[in-house]
C-alpha cells in the first residue's frame, strides 16, 4: 500500500504567517511519520525572503514534495512552486515573472550608500531567483532574469515547454486524505 500524501492548499501570498503556517503544517505531519505532500499553490507572491526560504526549505526536506498550480502561481510564488520535485499544473492557470521592487517609507530619507546597498540588495535578490527558477527548467540564469525583466506570463503548456511544469492535470489529490488549508487573513484594525 502507498503512503497517502498530506495535501497542503496554499491560498495566500507568500509573507511570514502564511509560510510559517505552510512550514509548521510540514513540520507537524513529518513528526506524525508523513514523508509525502501535495502542496496545492495559487498565491500573488509577495516576499522574496520568505519565497526563497521555503523554497530551500521545502527542497532539503527528506520528503517527497508535489506542487501543482491551481490558479495562478504569480512572482516569489514561482519560487515557492520551485519547491516541488514534481510540479504540476491545472489546464486554466498562469505564472508571472517579474522584476523585484524596493518599498520606501513615504518620505523616507536615504543616503547615497543606503541606496547602493539596497540596489545591491535588489540585484542578489533578482540573481537567486533566476537561479532557483533555472536549476528546476534547464534554462539559463540569464534567459530567466530577461523573462523577468520582460515581465513574462506563462499558460501552463507554456510552463510545460520551459521545464518549469511536468504535467498538466485536473485531478489535484486522490480522494480520503487530509487538506490543511492556509489562505489569507486580513487583518483586522
Amino acid at each position: 500500500m502507498t503512503e497517502q500524501p498530506t495535501v497542503i492548499k496554499f491560498f495566500a501570498p507568500v509573507v511570514d504567517g502564511s509560510i510559517n503556517a505552510l512550514m509548521n503544517a510540514v513540520d507537524q505531519k513529518m513528526k506524525q511519520g508523513m514523508r509525502k505532500f501535495i502542496l496545492l499553490i495559487s498565491s500573488p507572491g509577495g516576499s522574496v525572503f520568505h519565497g526563497l526560504s521555503a523554497y530551500n526549505y521545502l527542497k532539503g526536506l527528506p520528503a517527497e514534495i508535489i506542487t501543482h498550480n491551481f490558479g495562478s502561481v504569480d512572482s516569489i510564488g514561482v519560487v515557492l512552486y520551485c519547491g516541488g520535485k514534481r510540479r504540476l499544473s491545472v489546464p486554466q492557470a498562469r505564472f508571472l515573472l517579474h522584476g523585484v521592487s524596493a518599498n520606501f517609507p513615504q518620505n523616507a530619507s536615504l543616503e547615497e550608500k543606503q541606496l547602493e546597498e539596497r540596489l545591491k540588495a535588489l540585484r542578489i535578490d533578482v540573481e537567486n531567483i533566476a537561479k532557483v527558477v533555472a536549476a528546476n527548467t534547464g534554462k539559463s540564469s540569464e534567459e530567466i532574469t530577461q523573462a523577468m525583466l520582460d515581465r513574462t506570463t506563462l499558460n501552463p503548456q507554456q510552463a510545460l515547454e520551459w521545464g518549469l511544469v511536468h504535467g498538466i492535470e485536473v485531478d489535484l489529490f486522490p480522494q480520503n486524505v487530509e487538506v490543511i488549508s492556509i489562505q489569507h487573513q486580513e487583518q483586522r484594525k
